[in-house]
């Protein structure tokens, strides 16, 4: 269930500047990371090579920047649910930052906050950063400036 619900243009308009809260906690398992490295083909072994890693700078594996990066694609529908739409896309993502390594067994959650909303043509575009917290840690994992364009039913 999505912390905030938008039903029309006109409340999706009205949200720049919410607070979206926070997701619930996800775990980072050594399953998530090496299936991600079998999708990207990115196979380097301070993420899927636990032995290794253990040796290396973080003293154990790290999810991948874009992994993380990609998590936001998970978080963002636990913050806000915009219904009543004929179509919604991802239009990309103004900026991405990752402050701190995220390591396996870690826990991580997206925090979320409409930075700007628009009319584009027929579309309504929100810019909604989501950070994504390391559970214990000052820093986060990753910071992302999401930009959706949401194109609503005619009778809305």
């Amino acid at each position: 269930m999505a912390n905030q619900t938008f039903a029309s243009a006109q409340a999706l308009l009205a949200a720049q500047g919410m607070d979206l809260g926070f997701t619930d906690w996800l775990e980072i398992t050594q399953q998530r990371i090496d299936l991600f490295a079998e999708a990207t083909g990115d196979h380097q072994w301070i993420h899927v090579d636990p032995v290794r890693a253990a040796e290396g700078p973080f003293g154990r594996c790290i999810a991948h920047g874009f992994l993380t990066l990609s998590l936001a694609n998970l978080f963002l529908p636990q913050l806000m649910e915009v219904q009543n739409l004929e179509m919604a896309v991802n239009y990309g993502c103004d900026k991405v930052r990752f402050p701190a390594a995220v390591p396996v067994g870690c826990r991580i959650r997206g925090r979320g906050e409409v930075l700007y909303v628009e009319t584009i043509k027929q579309a309504v575009q929100a810019t909604v950063r989501v950070t994504v917290e390391i559970e214990g840690s000052e820093r986060p994992g990753c910071v992302i400036d999401t930009i959706s364009r949401y194109i609503f039913s005619p009778a809305q």
